[in-house]
């Protein structure tokens, strides 16, 4: 008797006797239902680990290392269930860091940290790193678009969202009345990385504002103008890609390779106020 062993889905099995139809039906379930073993707990779309601590990426521990070439390099794997269009989607989020940081996000081979891109119930992340097999997950039905795949790796480098802003209470109201109950622990403020940069209507982390909403009114109000447009942002903003650039201290090794911008808007991008310019030359 021939016996075949087979990791299913994460899972270990001596299996007797399998022919290759059933193989070709295992990995067609693993395809499809990757996501459906022990998926997080989720706070909105932040994966949160019951086993440790919730508290947002505040410290060295949960950054991605930097390489001695002064590139980020973050390891990544894609589950094979997503379409050809749905990848050029998915690889265009994940190429538009390289062009305005030092983060590079490319294909693991054999590193124990890496995110794992799947197609699981929802939109979410795991906010920085966690350690050895993070998933990021963008559901094919509805998290197919660049900015919420720029969202959710933002989530993954330590970002969260802009309206827990320690500062937020003076750029907008939060609407209390108008909140879905069991929803109102996604507006409390923790202590965000903001890198010295001011509250960003624009930001791709800033949420719409009837998110949430119980009866459609808004959850959220710009102050001190309530008029002002936010959360409908298709990309990145300036600011996203300035704390993204300060908080990775991607200035430290300047090159040309991000020729879009000056030398002036390198030091505006990754310095903070107050910093020596001269250090940042002798870097360049």
């Amino acid at each position: 008797m021939s016996h075949f062993f087979l990791e299913v889905c994460g899972k270990s099995a001596c299996l007797p006797n399998v022919s290759n139809l059933f193989m070709t039906y295992i990995y067609q379930f693993c395809s499809e239902l990757v996501c459906n073993f022990d998926e997080p707990e989720l706070i909105d779309d932040i994966a949160v680990d019951p086993k440790r601590n919730a508290d947002p990426c505040t410290s060295q521990g949960c950054m991605w290392p930097k390489s001695s070439d002064g590139k980020v390099h973050v390891p990544y794997v894609i589950a094979n269930h997503f379409s050809s269009r749905e990848l050029q989607v998915i690889q265009r989020g994940l190429v538009s860091f390289s062009s305005v940081a030092c983060i590079h996000f490319r294909r693991r081979s054999n590193e124990r940290d890496y995110i794992s891109i799947e197609s699981c119930n929802g939109c979410y992340s795991f906010v920085g790193r966690r350690g050895y097999a993070q998933t990021v997950s963008l559901d094919r039905n509805g998290c197919i678009y660049h900015h919420t795949v720029q969202h959710e790796l933002l989530h993954a480098l330590g970002f969260n969202h802009e309206q827990t802003r320690s500062d937020r209470d003076n750029h907008i109201l939060v609407v209390w009345e108008n909140i879905i109950d069991n929803m109102k622990h996604n507006f409390n403020k923790i202590a965000t990385l903001n890198q010295e940069t001011p509250y960003d209507y624009n930001s791709v982390m800033q949420y719409h504002k009837t998110a949430f909403s119980k009866n459609g009114l808004p959850t959220m109000v710009p102050i001190p103008n309530s008029n002002v447009a936010f959360g409908q942002a298709t990309q990145m903003s300036q600011n996203d890609i300035t704390r993204l650039n300060r908080l990775y201290k991607c200035c430290e090794h300047l090159t040309t390779n991000y020729t879009i911008y000056s030398f002036q808007q390198y030091y505006n991008l990754c310095y903070i106020s107050g910093q020596d310019l001269q250090v940042a030359k002798q870097n360049k």
